[in-house]
């Protein structure tokens, strides 16, 4: 049976590309694989498919009755509702364990480094197989998007490592100017709605039984978010009524500045003060200094406040 290969809910760069490469890579070690991913994918993500010329996966939301490989998650909350019927082989993440469970042993490549990208290249180096130029380049985008160019504090060296051999691969000679085009991409927001840009970058978690939903959206420049703020708020509200959240979240970060502006509409607004030791100015927004990782800086805090 061909293997799917797929990541989570509103496809990221990471998510799209490594479903992409590893697909080729299971391919290589006479697997047959595809991938595939949950939705559309965001401007950045389509600049980097059409700069590395390399085929969009084509788009599902059900597993069932397959065989699959995941990338970039582990958590039931940000795959199809029918995983349970899936036949998982295996998966390969960087974020925290989450809540995925499997009847068999299955192949397992979570490390704790700034891409799942990262961990792909390195596979193809265990198995002492080649990467293409188009899939090296476009595991490189996927790390130069997931560190904001090595700026988040989820960047280690072998992420440095990994984007040092695959520049060579794929022929980019100067990484932060290639690496600028990419954040540009990320801060295309102009033409954006605010259910757009809610979907951007959207994930669900589960704190004790209390459904979060957190949204990031980067931007080179705050203030390029500043005429879309309210339809944002607006979006988050309908957002929680409609799909029964306890709180959600949209993280709106400056790249450049360093920090987000953290946005909330909530049943409770307690735990997400009490987690960042901050109180929400006019209910809604608080603004955190350093803060650009969603999996480092604001998953891990409000984890601790449910412990």
């Amino acid at each position: 049976m061909t293997i799917t290969v797929i990541g989570h809910m509103n496809p990221d760069t990471d998510s799209t590309i490594s479903a992409i490469s590893l697909a080729y890579l299971l391919n290589k070690r006479g697997m047959e694989a595809v991938p595939f991913m949950q939705g559309e994918p965001m401007p950045e993500t389509k600049f980097v498919l059409e700069t590395m010329k390399l085929k969009q996966p084509e788009i599902t939301n059900s597993l069932k009755g397959k065989d699959v490989f995941i990338v970039d998650t582990t958590e039931t909350a940000q795959m199809p509702a029918d995983l349970n019927e899936a036949n998982i082989l295996g998966m390969v993440d960087h974020h925290k364990m989450g809540d995925i469970t499997t009847s068999a042993p299955v192949e397992m490549w979570v490390w704790p480094v700034g891409c799942t990208g990262t961990v792909i290249t390195n596979m193809f180096k265990f198995y002492e197989i080649d990467i293409p130029a188009d899939i090296a380049g476009g595991l490189l985008s996927a790390i130069i998007s997931d560190t904001v160019l090595f700026k988040s504090p989820t960047t280690t060296p072998a992420d440095k490592l990994a984007v040092e051999k695959l520049a060579k691969i794929a022929g980019i000679d100067d990484v932060n100017d290639y690496g600028m085009q990419i954040l540009r991409k990320k801060s295309d927001v102009e033409n954006e709605s605010p259910a757009d840009l809610m979907n951007r970058d959207f994930k669900d978690f589960n704190y004790n039984g209390q459904k979060y939903g957190i949204g990031q959206v980067e931007v080179i420049d705050i203030a390029m978010l500043d005429s879309k703020r309210d339809g944002l708020l607006e979006e988050m509200k309908n957002l929680k009524q409609s799909s029964g959240y306890h709180t959600v979240l949209l993280m709106l970060t400056d790249i450049m500045k360093e920090g987000t502006e953290l946005l909330m509409v909530s049943d409770d607004i307690s735990p997400v003060e009490k987690a960042f030791g901050k109180t929400f100015d006019n209910g809604y927004s608080i603004w955190l200094d350093g803060v650009l990782s969603r999996k480092k800086q604001i998953v891990p805090q409000l984890e601790d406040v449910y412990k």
